[in-house]
């Protein structure tokens, strides 16, 4: 049976899957400055073959792992994510982020700060849960690990054009109200995608950890589609 390998996000930790009902699973942090170099490092720790979920940042990366070497996974599962290339003004937000924190603000502050983006500003007045567990993400991945993320984002290049390429069975989620990566860029990543079909949950960006059991269901409900492939 192939292992689940699970990629969070920017700022995210693994308490982003943690109420999903997942299992077993291997959580590889993201922790390179550079696309190609994480795609190296994840190919070279992780198993001959395995299904590969990733969120936000974690999905790009996933997504670039895919079209590099495809014959390393049997399923892929992107979630709230964006293929095309940085804006001029994510570029310029992200080295925003890198003088901060060369200022001494945490990654704690850091997550603060886009808080109504990540969670909506109703769900980041109703759930004072969601908010501390959003927050610690960011406190336990520390600056030094989110200055290599930044450095990761600002690495990214246009995936749309290498998506046709991949055949690896795709399940695509977003989020209703995700505003940071929202339904239109997930809709344009299924047509590119020869073997992927799109599934909207009512969430924002932080999916999994905001729909932990619908999420959960969706990727268990998935996974013994994928073509013969058993998973532990």
């Amino acid at each position: 049976m192939l292992p689940l390998v699970l990629l969070a996000g920017m700022n995210c930790t693994s308490d982003l899957w943690a109420d999903a009902g997942l299992g077993p699973v291997i959580r590889p942090p993201l922790d390179r400055g550079d696309i190609d170099e994480q795609v190296e490092a994840l190919c070279a720790e992780l198993p001959d073959r395995f299904v590969l979920v990733g969120h936000s940042l974690g999905a790009i990366v996933a997504m670039a792992l895919a079209a590099s070497a495809p014959e390393r996974l049997g399923g892929l599962c992107l979630v709230a994510t964006n293929a095309k290339a940085p804006t001029a003004a994510q570029r310029e937000g992200w080295g925003d982020w890198l003088a901060r924190l060369d200022r001494g603000e945490g990654a704690r502050d850091l997550q603060s700060s886009i808080l109504p983006a990540l969670l909506g500003a109703d769900l980041a007045r109703e759930r004072p849960d969601l908010v501390e567990r959003t927050l610690a993400m960011g406190e336990d991945t520390g600056a030094v690990l989110l200055r290599a993320q930044l450095h990761l984002q600002l690495s990214r290049r246009d995936l749309l054009g290498a998506l046709p390429g991949v055949a690896t069975p795709t399940l695509v989620v977003s989020g209703l109200d995700d505003v940071i990566c929202p339904p239109h860029f997930h809709t344009e990543i299924v047509s590119h995608m020869p073997d992927a079909r799109l599934v909207t949950l009512d969430a924002g960006h932080l999916l999994p950890l905001e729909r932990p059991q619908a999420f959960g269901a969706l990727l268990q409900s998935w996974l013994p589609q994928l073509h013969g492939v058993g998973v532990r």
